[in-house]
């Protein structure tokens, strides 16, 4: 391992070490899993990877004495633990998702038990896209001084270094990838795919999770953070037919490898995709889109965009009211 790779090592190790004997800056409350796992455990562990790197001493679930500011998710924490813990002079910044009751299809009382928590305890609030804040708005729900900051991937990861160039082989190579098996995810659209697409000019590769089988769409299995972007990087074009997304990690991820999106016109994607794809309303219209991007490929990729991780936690650190990097 190169030296200045060493060297960063025992830095994140040191940090991390600092807080676990209570000398944190930063409290991250969210329970993490190892990768593959979904978009927000995703880019948390990218977060918090980028703000240790800085030399941010961050802790998980717990707040000590020292500890200036906390980052919560959504609702993946213990809401009780964190009342328990909350302290004066530690800033309380609430990341939110959904709404849940949109993109999982079933109102479980979650989006309601996201704005109590947010009403009891959260500084400021981060919502991850202009479509997440106004649904929340459009049901009523109104959080406590609201900001939007776009979800970034790892670029360490993902990154359009040493892409396959396009049509280096006989088909145009398509790709889909999502970690939940949710009908919700896009099942109806890849179904019509598989279907209908032009399977003479177009390969497709679905890796994740899904609940179709399908007959011409090559499946891969869920796969670490690595193995995905690798995957991406050696596609065309990425195709998203999830619906009521707040801000897709995974289409976030593929556009960070340098991919145009075909995409559902449904929650977010418009907004994170910009001028770097082309939407469709129906499952019928995706062949055409398709086969727009596939047409003109060198002019869409050349215009695909998507923010950058530490362009997105100087956002994160200055709604927690710390500077990009500690004064020690």
């Amino acid at each position: 391992m190169p030296l200045s790779r060493l060297i960063k090592s025992a830095a994140i190790a040191a940090a991390r070490v600092r807080a676990s004997a209570g000398r944190a800056d930063i409290s991250i409350f969210h329970d993490f899993v190892p990768p593959p796992y979904g978009g927000g455990n995703q880019f948390l562990w990218g977060l918090r990877r980028e703000l240790e790197r800085r030399g941010w001493r961050v802790e998980n679930n717990s707040i000590s004495p020292t500890t200036r500011a906390c980052l919560y998710n959504s609702f993946n924490f213990d809401f009780d633990r964190l009342a328990r813990m909350r302290r004066t002079g530690c800033r309380m910044v609430h990341r939110v998702d959904g709404p849940i009751a949109a993109y999982r299809g079933v109102d479980e009382g979650i989006d309601q038990r996201i704005w109590k928590v947010n009403h009891d305890s959260a500084d400021v609030t981060i919502f991850q896209s202009e479509y997440s804040r106004r649904s929340h708005e459009s049901m009523g729900l109104q959080f406590r001084q609201p900001q939007v900051i776009r979800n970034a991937a790892d670029p360490a990861i993902f990154h359009s270094r040493d892409r396959r160039p396009f049509l280096s082989g006989p088909r145009v190579r398509l790709i889909a990838t999502s970690w939940s098996a949710n009908v919700n995810k896009g099942a109806d659209v890849y179904e019509y795919l598989d279907r209908h697409l032009d399977f003479s000019r177009f390969e497709f590769t679905f890796l994740g999770r899904t609940p179709v089988t399908f007959t011409n769409i090559t499946t891969l299995p869920p796969a670490p953070s690595a193995g995905v972007a690798e995957q991406l990087r050696s596609h065309d074009i990425f195709v998203i037919g999830s619906r009521n997304e707040p801000c897709s990690n995974a289409l976030t991820e593929a556009l960070s490898c340098g991919l145009p999106a075909v995409y559902l016109d449904s929650g977010s994607h418009a907004e994170v995709v910009g001028p770097g794809g082309v939407a469709f309303r129906t499952p019928a219209e995706a062949p055409s889109a398709i086969g727009q991007v596939a047409r003109e490929h060198p002019t869409i990729a050349a215009r695909v965009m998507a923010p950058r991780l530490p362009d997105v936690v100087d956002r994160y650190l200055a709604l927690m009211g710390l500077p990009q990097q500690p004064e020690r």
